[in-house]
């Protein structure tokens, strides 16, 4: 209950400062982020990397509202090697996440797949170093999946939908096509859209280069993760949806079309589907057992 409240607390701050903020026109051209490999916490794995009570110390704001990098790095270790000196970003999340580069991954000799960022269940395990401990994840470390951060009314502008999957030009002296950008959809985001360094390398694209959304070529159903074909379209959707993983995303939530989801207790519902949620109307409901 208290972190439901904390999290809604959080969200109407970020959206009234969003709503101070005037953004410049995009004039249909999207600027472009490059992340660089990172971590995203759990307040109990910060605890267990840097000492009990232990909080991130935020270094600089990032572009979209409210996230930062903190001072604080930690070491990545696989079968075949390690990288040092990889940046936290916070603050800290219900989850723990790693996102690398394929040329990281090559490194450290682990697969992990091509995942929307809080979509981590089935994902490859990784050990992260830090000065108090260490901690071994099971399942976390991804490859993030092109994907474009927008507003509702850069939405609107755009003509797209969130979970849509789109492809995207950038001009230059290596023009690059990318498919399967992913469309992500809030108040709380400012447009901008991120890819990996393997992929800025590619292109010789650098931070704050602008890209296009080639409409024509846009696919026009959104990705949905998980989602069990249709055998006849004309049969009555169920009401009720009973949902039985560890982790309850955006994009899986996208892909259930009952009114009614129901989790068990121990299920973790990401901020985004919950955002979705009370867009699209529908009931969560937590069965205790």
């Amino acid at each position: 209950m208290q972190e439901n409240l904390v999290q809604k607390i959080v969200e109407e701050v970020l959206q009234q400062v969003l709503k101070k903020q005037s953004a410049p026109p995009h004039n249909g051209k999207i600027p472009i982020g490059v992340s660089a490999r990172h971590v995203h916490l759990a307040q109990a794995e910060v605890e267990q990397l840097f000492g009990k009570g232990y909080e991130l110390t935020p270094k600089f704001e990032l572009s979209q509202p409210g996230q930062f990098a903190a001072e604080e790095t930690v070491v990545i270790a696989g079968p075949k090697g390690s990288i040092e000196r990889v940046r936290i970003l916070g603050p800290a999340r219900s989850l723990s996440q790693v996102e690398v580069s394929w040329t990281d991954a090559m490194k450290l000799g682990l697969k992990p797949p091509l995942r929307i960022s809080g979509d981590i269940q089935g994902s490859s395990p990784v050990t992260l170093i830090g000065p108090k401990g260490s901690v071994v994840l099971q399942e976390g470390l991804i490859i993030a999946q092109a994907h474009i951060h927008m507003s509702p009314a850069d939405s609107t502008s755009f003509n797209v939908v969130d979970g849509q999957s789109v492809q995207i030009k950038v001009a230059g002296v290596r023009p690059l096509i990318l498919s399967n950008v992913v469309i992500r959809v809030s108040e709380r985001y400012r447009l901008e859209m991120h890819i990996d360094t393997d992929e800025a390398n590619a292109g010789l694209i650098q931070q704050g280069t602008l890209a296009e959304i080639v409409h024509h070529q846009v696919h026009e159903q959104p990705i949905a993760v998980n989602a069990q074909p249709s055998v006849v379209q004309q049969v009555e959707q169920p009401s009720v949806y009973y949902y039985d993983k560890k982790l309850l995303s955006q994009l899986d939530l996208l892909a259930i079309e009952a009114q009614e989801i129901v989790v068990p207790k121990k299920t973790i519902v990401t901020a985004l589907a919950y955002d979705k949620l009370r867009e699209l109307n529908k009931t969560l409901t937590v069965r205790s057992e």
